[in-house]
């Protein structure tokens, strides 16, 4: 797979994609948007991407016959074919995600796809929004061939929506969008490359290391780097994969809008992988009741759709404790201390980033063993500390503090609302060229750290 982080991608492929898309007719770019997907997915998946193939026809194949259909005499014969044509290709999505991973987790890592479980969300809610009347008209295969196969969005998303790409429309050509895209694409690259990529070092530094060698300052400073490594590296690849779409005319799609700056663990994930989280929301849990149902069943539905998340997100225990521990907070956030909570400023952004950050840990670690090791450090007073080196935390402060104080100052609000009065200024657009520049050094110096989520 080719990275947004490689120099092959951004002074190759990129430049060589957009002159092409630019250059043919307005009506035939859902073809070359198309056809430079499926060369992007080709050059990193190979054989996999006969499977996308497939199933973009026939998840196709599905939709216009819901559609022909209409043509019949009498509702109740028209909703019920629908809901049997729908209910089908959902169970044959649902079947492809369900084998691949089953092989993945039984047999060989290798042998799951990249990016299928974001393609096929996005194949089953194109289904559900069919049988809704969402999705209001028939489509071409042109239109649903490019909403499957996006190459920005193909191995890590944002979870786009087929109504929310106009695929209908003819996207023109636009300096304005070319450069408001390349704004978002240059924050995103450099929040990868720049900080993601270096404050997870000190992660990988501790893992090596081994936990039960160090400080319980280290391992709380180890946490706090991977929470921030983990949201700069996603957060910089859908504001990459966003910008690229605005340049290609499309509308800008929000995936993360400062979820540190969250109140409640509730919040924090309706601020996080917005697209995801949306996703379980109109699929999973309204369909099953939502909260306009008792509070034993609400609990219930959260319970379930957290669970799914944590199997969505990897095959380790781990991923199921993860989802599992944060819809039981968020369940008690609902029923007991959630709105009070909100109305104490100071205490709840301590709860906030004290329970996230300990989420982190239990999603980063597989090892169940080693996951204990690290929460004994975290909390030494629950068992033996063991003989440690109490001051190798001074030597990681050192080396990584500037990189803390620009992710906090990142995770502030206000902060993005100064980008956004100020982003066209000259002053601006030259610091975003020098930044560009820092990040392509330390990208070829890294040799293009794969994006964590590739690996959900």
């Amino acid at each position: 797979m080719i990275s947004f982080a490689d120099t092959g991608f951004l002074f190759r492929f990129l430049p060589v994609f957009m002159v092409v898309y630019f250059l043919v007719p307005a009506k035939y770019r859902n073809h070359i948007l198309t056809l430079g997907s499926i060369v992007f997915y080709a050059l990193g998946e190979g054989i996999f991407v006969v499977l996308l193939l497939g199933l973009i026809v026939v998840n196709y194949s599905f939709e216009s016959a819901s559609f022909r259909v209409r043509t019949h005499k009498g509702e109740d014969h028209i909703r019920k074919a629908r809901l049997f044509y729908m209910i089908t290709a959902v169970t044959i999505n649902l079947a492809v995600l369900i084998l691949f991973k089953g092989m993945a987790v039984f047999k060989d890592n290798t042998l799951l796809p990249l990016g299928l479980s974001f393609y096929i969300f996005k194949m089953i809610s194109f289904q559900v929004d069919v049988y809704r009347h969402r999705i209001p008209r028939s489509t071409t295969l042109a239109q649903t061939a490019a909403y499957f196969s996006l190459f920005p969005q193909i191995s890590q998303g944002p979870i786009m929506r087929f109504e929310e790409g106009c695929f209908d429309e003819e996207h023109s050509f636009s300096w304005e969008n070319i450069e408001e895209g390349l704004r978002y694409f240059v924050i995103g690259f450099a929040m990868k490359v720049v900080l993601a990529d270096r404050i997870g070092i000190l992660w990988n530094d501790i893992g090596m290391y081994g936990y039960e060698s160090i400080s319980t300052p280290l391992a709380w400073l180890g946490a706090f780097a991977y929470s921030f490594e983990l949201y700069f590296d996603f957060w910089g690849y859908s504001l990459m994969a966003s910008g690229i779409m605005v340049a290609l005319g499309f509308d800008f799609i929000r995936n993360f809008d400062h979820p540190y700056a969250s109140g409640t663990v509730s919040e924090f994930y309706r601020r996080w992988h917005m697209t995801l989280g949306s996703f379980f929301r109109d699929y999973v849990y309204f369909p099953m009741g939502g909260s306009r149902c008792s509070s034993l069943r609400m609990c219930f539905n959260l319970m379930v759709v957290w669970l799914l998340t944590g199997l969505w997100h990897g095959n380790g225990w781990n991923f199921l404790i993860w989802g599992g521990v944060l819809g039981i907070i968020i369940v008690l956030e609902k029923l007991l201390y959630g709105k009070k909570l909100e109305q104490i400023p100071v205490l709840r952004s301590v709860y906030l980033v004290f329970v996230i950050v300990l989420s982190w840990v239990i999603f980063a670690i597989g090892d169940l063993n080693r996951l204990g090791v690290f929460f004994g450090r975290l909390f030494p007073f629950f068992g033996d500390s063991g003989v440690v080196n109490t001051s190798d935390i001074f030597e990681y402060i050192a080396d990584y503090w500037w990189m803390f104080l620009i992710c906090i100052v990142l995770c502030i609000p206000k902060v993005a609302v100064l980008y956004d009065k100020h982003k066209k200024s000259p002053v601006v657009t030259a610091l975003l060229t020098v930044i560009f520049w820092i990040a392509v050094y330390f990208s070829v110096s890294t040799k293009g750290n794969p994006f964590m989520y590739l690996h959900f």
